[in-house]
């Protein structure tokens, strides 16, 4: 009786499972026949209600927007203009999940339209103001490599997404490339001294020490150009210029053996010895109240009419130095200002290992120090 019961139950489960798989079947072949029957508007609009949103007005604005689009032909400038505005709605309205649910719609639906460079351009902006930089940035970067320019409102794409992508992007390899990109296309809508400099600063990080070079060099011609975090950009760039196409035959391989000649020339009162240990460029002489940007880079410096009497140094190096910098205080020198504190500095040039990490007697600091 309970082996009876027990098939009975399995007999009507079967059955039913069967009847439900009979009612979807005919469900689908209903679904289809509807679909294909269906007037093609009439389910496009059924679709577009999903971006029919806002107030009263604005819905049905909205709707005459997408009815018109229906209308306009692919890739057409009509279109651009239509769908722009659709997505100008939005962005006006703060909705930027609809913006770019629409934009990214029509993009892979239209993989040919010459416009989607743009409706990228919209996405990523979409993505700032949702405080997604990062993948705001890879819409740029795809823009730029993946889509041709378009000038829209007198406006390069190209252009805005490298000055976004400067921002966004702090790999140096990408930020080289940036620079580049820049200079080389938009050299009349960008401030040439900055990139310049900008590119050098770069280039360093990367190692590209010639190219940083000729940044540099290429900077030089627009000294005065006001850099944002750089004040000392025109002294810098200028001295990484110069040392590089110096013979550098004033560098030591030490602090001590470099010390060691300079007390044997100011014993002897040698001023011709004495400037032999000279740097031949970028020497500076400033008083201690002097910062770098108001003191003018020293070309020459003539020892001999400030070594009337003999010039005494301390015994020890001044408290103030360190493994990069060294000051030793001397007297004697014949100006109202006797006491010169001389200037040692370890030399940054990594583009030559040969040079880099010498020492350099690099300038005067005159008067003593509070």
């Amino acid at each position: 009786m309970i082996v009876f019961k027990t098939m009975e139950k399995k007999k009507k489960i079967e059955f039913f499972v069967q009847i439900l798989i009979i009612l979807s079947v005919l469900l689908l072949s209903v679904s289809c026949r509807f679909f294909q029957n269906l007037n093609p508007d009439t389910y496009t609009e059924e679709i577009d209600l999903y971006y029919i949103t806002g107030s009263k007005e604005n819905r049905e604005n909205l709707k005459d927007l997408f009815i018109l689009l229906r209308n306009e032909e692919n890739g057409s400038e009509s279109e651009f203009a239509v769908t722009r505005e659709i997505a100008g709605n939005f962005a006006r309205l703060k909705d930027y999940d609809r913006l770019i649910h629409f934009l990214s719609a029509r993009t892979i639906n239209n993989p040919a339209d010459p416009y989607n460079g743009y409706y990228y351009l919209m996405i990523a902006y979409a993505y700032i103001q949702q405080d997604s930089e990062p993948i705001a940035a890879l819409y740029f970067d795809m823009i730029v490599n993946n889509y041709p320019d378009l000038i829209i409102n007198d406006e390069s794409i190209h252009l805005i997404c490298l000055r976004h992508l400067i921002n966004l992007n702090n790999k140096p390899q990408r930020q080289v490339w940036y620079y580049k990109e820049l200079i080389s296309r938009f050299p009349e809508k960008i401030d040439m001294g900055t990139t310049y400099f900008l590119l050098g600063q770069a280039c360093e990080k990367v190692a590209d020490w010639n190219g940083a070079i000729q940044a540099y060099t290429n900077y030089l011609p627009y000294t005065g150009t006001i850099i944002p975090g750089f004040p000392n950009s025109e002294q810098y760039a200028r001295q990484q210029v110069d040392f590089s196409r110096s013979p550098k035959d004033w560098t030591y391989e030490s602090l001590a053996a470099l010390r060691y000649g300079i007390q044997n020339a100011l014993d002897s009162g040698n001023a011709r010895t004495l400037m032999q240990y000279q740097a031949k460029v970028n020497f500076d002489v400033r008083s201690w109240q002097q910062t770098e940007i108001e003191n003018p880079r020293m070309t020459t410096f003539n020892l001999s009419h400030f070594m009337g009497h003999r010039i005494r140094y301390d015994p020890d190096l001044d408290a103030a130095s360190n493994a990069t910098e060294a000051f030793l205080r001397t007297t004697g020198w014949t100006q109202s200002l006797n006491t010169w504190y001389l200037y040692f500095r370890k030399i940054r040039f990594p583009q030559d290992p040969e040079i880099h990490g010498r020492w350099e007697w690099a300038g005067i600091y005159y008067g003593e120090k509070f």
